[in-house]
């Protein structure tokens, strides 16, 4: 069997996977990008019909090329992002194979490098970079059975209403996909039920400035690591409709019903954690707290931006926030749906090296891995707060490039021995 060999191979081609290629590229280092789908195929199929890009154009993009036929503060649909993706690697002719299926990966003994079983033959490489993101597999925990007589999907798999069996449905998870998933379902005309965990919820826009120019001029995207004890605390923020602020008390005001978080089933009714008001309290905690950021920033710096006194009042506490529902009957309550938009988990169960710890995530530094040769891109808080928004994720990968071109020149040096045997 033929063997291909490659100096450096990126598996994935999304986001990560576009980007890592451009940077070598411009280091002139040989590499390959394997896709097991389509370029970009989460942002095509792996996400529901109506969603947009979190960030507006002018920010969430490569800095070398901008969107077409969208306006620099439009939230870009899906296909838009795909497509763009697409365009992208085209512009700089990335070596993108598709449809290969990357099966497993493992050190050379005795020699450099790795040797990589793909569904397409084997493919020896000096540099291995896993470029397959945060979103991997869907998790729903084991709450509900599945013999229990009503339909589960998780959020990777809903794309509309129309979807959905008739009924009400309960939507578990409150950060983006959640709330916006919930507020899509409401408008549809469904009773909807919407379990609210600990998160933090950025102002969209204030004082005519949306919330990733705040985060940018108040140098949060740059921050290295999350505060402790807020590893899982999810974000509410959407691009929907134009763009407006996640407000849970807007939602509950409009027809959701509110609940704490998601606990245990039995027979029949679930039974909810006391925590919503808690977590409706951090929430607004996390909101009020960028506001007077802002508002500190504007009267330090002397800008002149409107003030904005609207962004500071509160919807009135609905009565499910009040008197927040402890138990709930499914049937009583009509539901025959739960959507779980309850995150995804990482898989590198193919890459067979000693680059994990002892729960299987990667050990590295700013994606360099402790395995040498092995790299990570895509992964949250890779180096900083952005890392997984298009632009994070693009400085990554040149911080990844530049370690695989400085690896190449210490391993291409020749000793004064060496050098005299040419």
């Amino acid at each position: 069997m033929s063997v291909e060999r490659i100096d450096t191979l990126v598996v994935g081609a999304g986001q990560a996977g576009v980007a890592m290629s451009e940077h070598l590229s411009s280091h002139g280092i040989p590499h390959l990008v394997l896709e097991k789908e389509r370029v970009a195929e989460r942002w095509r199929t792996g996400r529901w019909d109506s969603l947009v890009a979190n960030g507006p154009a002018w920010h969430d993009r490569f800095p070398g090329m901008e969107f077409s036929g969208a306006g620099p503060d439009a939230f870009v649909t899906k296909e838009q992002v795909a497509e763009y993706l697409s365009d992208y690697a085209k512009k700089f002719k990335a070596p993108i194979r598709t449809g290969v299926a990357v099966e497993k990966a493992t050190r050379n003994t005795g020699r450099p490098g790795f040797t990589v079983e793909t569904s397409q033959g084997i493919i020896e490489a000096n540099h291995i970079v896993a470029a397959t993101g945060a979103f991997q597999h869907p998790v729903i925990p084991p709450v509900v059975p599945a013999e229990a007589k009503l339909k589960q999907l998780h959020s990777f798999e809903y794309k509309n209403p129309d979807q959905l069996p008739e009924g009400a449905v309960l939507v578990v998870g409150a950060g983006s996909s959640g709330s916006q998933i919930a507020d899509e379902l409401q408008r549809a005309g469904r009773k909807v039920y919407l379990s609210v965990g600990p998160h933090d919820r950025p102002p969209r826009s204030y004082r005519g400035r949306d919330f990733c120019w705040w985060l940018g001029v108040l140098g949060l995207w740059d921050v290295a690591a999350q505060a402790p004890g807020t590893g899982h605390v999810t974000i509410a923020v959407s691009g929907a409709y134009g763009g407006k602020t996640v407000d849970f008390r807007r939602l509950a005001n409009e027809g959701i019903t509110l609940l704490g978080m998601t606990q245990v089933y039995n027979n029949g009714i679930i039974t909810i954690a006391s925590d919503l008001a808690d977590n409706i309290a951090h929430g607004d905690a996390s909101y009020v707290s960028m506001l007077d950021a802002a508002d500190a920033y504007v009267v330090q710096n002397g800008i002149n931006l409107p003030e904005e006194p609207e962004a500071r009042k509160n919807y009135p506490d609905a009565q499910c926030i009040s008197q927040p529902v402890r138990e709930l009957d499914l049937q009583q309550a009509g539901i025959n749906t739960i959507l779980w938009a309850t995150g995804y988990r990482q898989d590198f169960s193919w890459m067979q090296v000693d680059a994990f710890d002892e729960n299987g995530s990667p050990k590295h530094q700013r994606g360099v891995s402790t395995e040498s040769g092995i790299y990570f891109l895509g992964l949250p808080w890779q180096s900083r707060r952005g890392s997984t928004f298009i632009w994070g994720v693009w400085h990554d990968a040149k911080h990844v490039g530049d370690q695989i071109a400085n690896r190449r020149k210490y391993m291409a040096y020749r000793g004064p021995d060496e050098r005299q045997a040419v």
